[in-house]
Protein backbone atom coordinates (compact mmCIF):
# COMPACT_ATOMS: atom_id res chain seq x y z
CA UNK A 1 0.00 0.00 0.00
CA UNK A 2 2.89 2.41 1.16
CA UNK A 3 4.65 1.67 -2.65
CA UNK A 4 1.18 2.41 -4.49
CA UNK A 5 0.78 5.79 -2.96
CA UNK A 6 4.41 6.80 -3.67
CA UNK A 7 4.39 5.67 -7.39
CA UNK A 8 1.01 7.72 -7.22
CA UNK A 9 2.43 10.92 -5.88
CA UNK A 10 5.40 10.79 -7.93
CA UNK A 11 2.94 10.30 -11.06
CA UNK A 12 0.64 13.38 -10.10
CA UNK A 13 4.06 15.43 -9.95
CA UNK A 14 5.47 14.36 -13.10
CA UNK A 15 2.06 15.05 -14.94
CA UNK A 16 1.83 18.62 -13.62
CA UNK A 17 5.56 19.54 -14.35
CA UNK A 18 4.51 18.41 -18.03
CA UNK A 19 1.49 20.81 -17.86
CA UNK A 20 3.33 23.20 -16.98
CA UNK A 21 5.79 22.76 -20.24
CA UNK A 22 3.39 24.86 -22.39
CA UNK A 23 3.02 27.93 -20.02
CA UNK A 24 7.00 28.24 -19.83
CA UNK A 25 7.34 28.04 -23.61
CA UNK A 26 4.78 30.88 -23.90
CA UNK A 27 7.18 32.79 -21.93
CA UNK A 28 9.96 32.58 -23.86
CA UNK A 29 10.03 35.27 -26.82
CA UNK A 30 12.33 35.49 -29.81
CA UNK A 31 13.48 38.08 -32.10
CA UNK A 32 12.88 41.22 -29.81
CA UNK A 33 14.87 44.51 -30.57
CA UNK A 34 14.76 47.81 -28.28
CA UNK A 35 14.50 51.32 -29.98
CA UNK A 36 13.94 54.55 -29.23
CA UNK A 37 12.75 57.15 -31.46
CA UNK A 38 12.56 61.16 -30.42
CA UNK A 39 10.65 63.85 -31.67
CA UNK A 40 11.35 67.85 -31.02
CA UNK A 41 9.83 71.08 -31.71
CA UNK A 42 10.81 75.10 -30.72
CA UNK A 43 7.97 76.22 -28.59
CA UNK A 44 7.41 79.76 -28.16
CA UNK A 45 7.99 81.11 -24.98
CA UNK A 46 4.56 83.39 -24.76
CA UNK A 47 4.36 83.88 -21.30
CA UNK A 48 5.88 86.87 -19.57
CA UNK A 49 6.34 86.36 -15.56
CA UNK A 50 8.01 89.66 -13.54
CA UNK A 51 8.46 89.58 -9.72
CA UNK A 52 8.72 93.14 -8.24
CA UNK A 53 8.99 94.05 -4.34
CA UNK A 54 9.18 96.32 -2.07
CA UNK A 55 12.00 96.71 0.87
CA UNK A 56 12.06 99.07 3.99
CA UNK A 57 13.55 99.46 7.68
CA UNK A 58 12.02 101.05 10.50
CA UNK A 59 12.75 100.84 14.43
CA UNK A 60 8.93 100.43 14.71
CA UNK A 61 8.25 96.99 13.50
CA UNK A 62 4.23 97.93 13.38
CA UNK A 63 5.22 101.36 11.04
CA UNK A 64 7.00 99.00 9.02
CA UNK A 65 4.05 96.95 8.52
CA UNK A 66 1.97 99.49 7.55
CA UNK A 67 4.19 101.03 5.25
CA UNK A 68 4.67 98.22 3.17
CA UNK A 69 0.95 97.74 3.66
CA UNK A 70 0.57 100.38 1.73
CA UNK A 71 3.10 100.11 -1.03
CA UNK A 72 1.65 96.80 -1.81
CA UNK A 73 -1.70 97.82 -1.84
CA UNK A 74 -1.28 100.59 -4.30
CA UNK A 75 0.83 98.46 -6.41
CA UNK A 76 -2.28 96.00 -6.89
CA UNK A 77 -4.51 98.41 -7.53
CA UNK A 78 -2.56 99.91 -10.37
CA UNK A 79 -2.43 96.14 -11.56
CA UNK A 80 -5.65 95.15 -11.62
CA UNK A 81 -6.99 97.86 -14.01
CA UNK A 82 -4.74 96.42 -16.66
CA UNK A 83 -6.50 93.29 -18.79
CA UNK A 84 -4.83 90.36 -19.24
CA UNK A 85 -2.53 90.05 -16.30
CA UNK A 86 -2.51 87.68 -13.32
CA UNK A 87 -1.06 88.82 -10.33
CA UNK A 88 -0.26 86.93 -6.99
CA UNK A 89 1.45 88.05 -3.92
CA UNK A 90 4.49 86.20 -3.50
CA UNK A 91 6.61 86.14 -0.27
CA UNK A 92 6.82 88.70 2.50
CA UNK A 93 9.85 88.01 5.34
CA UNK A 94 10.44 90.45 8.02
CA UNK A 95 13.64 89.86 10.22
CA UNK A 96 14.90 91.84 12.95
CA UNK A 97 18.60 94.22 12.17
CA UNK A 98 21.27 93.83 15.09
CA UNK A 99 23.44 95.95 16.46
CA UNK A 100 26.75 94.44 15.34
CA UNK A 101 28.50 94.93 18.90
CA UNK A 102 25.26 94.53 21.27
CA UNK A 103 23.87 92.24 19.52
CA UNK A 104 20.01 93.94 20.25
CA UNK A 105 17.79 94.33 17.86
CA UNK A 106 17.96 98.04 16.77
CA UNK A 107 15.31 97.75 13.80
CA UNK A 108 13.35 95.84 11.72
CA UNK A 109 13.40 94.96 8.17
CA UNK A 110 10.51 93.84 5.90
CA UNK A 111 10.15 92.59 2.01
CA UNK A 112 6.99 92.15 0.36
CA UNK A 113 6.97 90.64 -3.46
CA UNK A 114 4.56 91.17 -6.11
CA UNK A 115 4.33 88.04 -8.85
CA UNK A 116 2.82 89.29 -12.49
CA UNK A 117 1.72 87.29 -15.52
CA UNK A 118 0.85 87.85 -19.02
CA UNK A 119 0.92 86.32 -22.74
CA UNK A 120 0.62 90.52 -23.23
CA UNK A 121 3.91 91.36 -23.60
CA UNK A 122 3.36 95.14 -24.25
CA UNK A 123 0.96 94.99 -21.38
CA UNK A 124 2.95 93.97 -18.92
CA UNK A 125 5.74 95.67 -19.98
CA UNK A 126 4.33 98.95 -19.38
CA UNK A 127 3.09 98.06 -16.17
CA UNK A 128 6.30 96.95 -14.95
CA UNK A 129 7.81 100.17 -16.31
CA UNK A 130 4.46 102.09 -14.12
CA UNK A 131 5.05 99.93 -10.98
CA UNK A 132 8.83 100.64 -10.70
CA UNK A 133 8.38 104.02 -9.79
CA UNK A 134 7.64 102.55 -6.31
CA UNK A 135 8.65 99.23 -6.62
CA UNK A 136 12.48 97.47 -7.54
CA UNK A 137 12.75 95.06 -9.95
CA UNK A 138 13.09 90.92 -8.67
CA UNK A 139 13.21 89.44 -11.72
CA UNK A 140 11.74 89.15 -14.93
CA UNK A 141 11.74 85.79 -16.69
CA UNK A 142 9.75 83.96 -19.95
CA UNK A 143 8.47 80.72 -20.14
CA UNK A 144 5.79 78.58 -22.02
CA UNK A 145 1.86 78.80 -21.19
CA UNK A 146 0.16 75.93 -19.56
CA UNK A 147 -1.82 75.68 -22.62
CA UNK A 148 0.64 75.77 -25.12
CA UNK A 149 2.50 73.24 -23.42
CA UNK A 150 -0.41 71.03 -23.43
CA UNK A 151 -0.86 71.25 -26.81
CA UNK A 152 2.94 71.19 -27.75
CA UNK A 153 2.72 67.23 -25.44
CA UNK A 154 -0.16 66.17 -27.65
CA UNK A 155 1.50 67.47 -30.82
CA UNK A 156 4.71 65.73 -30.21
CA UNK A 157 3.36 62.18 -28.88
CA UNK A 158 1.98 61.44 -31.79
CA UNK A 159 5.35 62.83 -33.80
CA UNK A 160 7.29 60.26 -31.26
CA UNK A 161 4.75 57.18 -32.53
CA UNK A 162 5.01 57.45 -35.80
CA UNK A 163 8.90 58.15 -35.26
CA UNK A 164 8.59 54.66 -33.43
CA UNK A 165 6.80 52.76 -35.73
CA UNK A 166 9.06 54.02 -38.39
CA UNK A 167 11.98 52.94 -36.87
CA UNK A 168 10.37 49.61 -35.75
CA UNK A 169 9.62 48.75 -39.95
CA UNK A 170 13.31 49.63 -41.20
CA UNK A 171 14.48 47.44 -37.98
CA UNK A 172 11.75 44.87 -39.26
CA UNK A 173 13.20 45.11 -42.92
CA UNK A 174 16.65 44.93 -41.79
CA UNK A 175 15.97 41.39 -40.36
CA UNK A 176 14.29 40.20 -43.37
CA UNK A 177 11.12 39.50 -41.14
CA UNK A 178 7.68 39.85 -42.23
CA UNK A 179 6.11 41.97 -39.81
CA UNK A 180 6.12 42.93 -36.16
CA UNK A 181 4.51 43.93 -33.12
CA UNK A 182 5.15 46.18 -30.32
CA UNK A 183 5.72 44.23 -27.11
CA UNK A 184 5.55 47.51 -24.89
CA UNK A 185 6.32 51.01 -25.34
CA UNK A 186 7.32 54.15 -23.36
CA UNK A 187 6.40 57.76 -23.97
CA UNK A 188 8.34 60.66 -21.78
CA UNK A 189 8.66 64.27 -21.96
CA UNK A 190 12.00 64.95 -21.62
CA UNK A 191 10.76 68.38 -19.78
CA UNK A 192 10.59 71.74 -20.46
CA UNK A 193 13.53 73.84 -19.92
CA UNK A 194 13.69 76.26 -17.00
CA UNK A 195 12.30 79.89 -17.40
CA UNK A 196 14.31 82.43 -19.56
CA UNK A 197 15.80 84.53 -16.79
CA UNK A 198 16.90 88.37 -17.81
CA UNK A 199 20.17 88.35 -15.28
CA UNK A 200 20.01 92.56 -15.98
CA UNK A 201 16.98 94.71 -16.76
CA UNK A 202 17.98 96.26 -20.43
CA UNK A 203 15.80 99.57 -20.46
CA UNK A 204 15.05 101.87 -23.20
CA UNK A 205 16.58 104.87 -23.04
CA UNK A 206 14.07 107.71 -21.84
CA UNK A 207 14.11 111.18 -23.43
CA UNK A 208 14.80 113.91 -20.78
CA UNK A 209 11.36 115.53 -22.33
CA UNK A 210 9.03 112.49 -21.76
CA UNK A 211 6.99 112.32 -18.28
CA UNK A 212 6.69 108.41 -18.58
CA UNK A 213 8.94 105.81 -17.23
CA UNK A 214 10.96 103.24 -19.33
CA UNK A 215 9.84 100.35 -20.63
CA UNK A 216 11.76 96.92 -20.31
CA UNK A 217 12.93 95.10 -23.73
CA UNK A 218 11.43 92.48 -24.65
CA UNK A 219 13.47 89.15 -25.78
CA UNK A 220 11.28 85.87 -25.13
CA UNK A 221 12.40 83.86 -27.40
CA UNK A 222 11.79 80.19 -28.37
CA UNK A 223 12.54 76.89 -26.74
CA UNK A 224 13.52 73.44 -27.65
CA UNK A 225 11.31 70.47 -26.09
CA UNK A 226 11.06 66.80 -26.94
CA UNK A 227 9.70 63.01 -26.51
CA UNK A 228 11.05 60.21 -26.42
CA UNK A 229 9.48 56.97 -27.48
CA UNK A 230 11.62 54.02 -25.81
CA UNK A 231 10.20 50.50 -26.54
CA UNK A 232 10.53 46.86 -27.52
CA UNK A 233 9.26 45.36 -30.92
CA UNK A 234 9.46 41.39 -31.85
CA UNK A 235 10.07 41.03 -35.15
CA UNK A 236 8.09 38.03 -37.07
CA UNK A 237 10.17 35.76 -39.15
CA UNK A 238 8.47 34.19 -42.20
Amino acid sequence: MFTFQRTAALLTLSIGALASLPALAEDVHYNQISLRAEASQEVPRDLMVVTLYTEAQNTDAAKLAAEITTAMNKAIGEAKQVKGVTLRQGNRNSYPVYDNKSQKITAWRERAELRLESADFSALSKLTGDLMQTLKMGSMQFTVAKATRIASQDALLKDAVNAFRARAQMATDALGGKGYKIVNLNLNSNGYPQPYMRSEMMMKAASPAMDSPPTPEIEAGTSEVSMSADGVIEVQMP
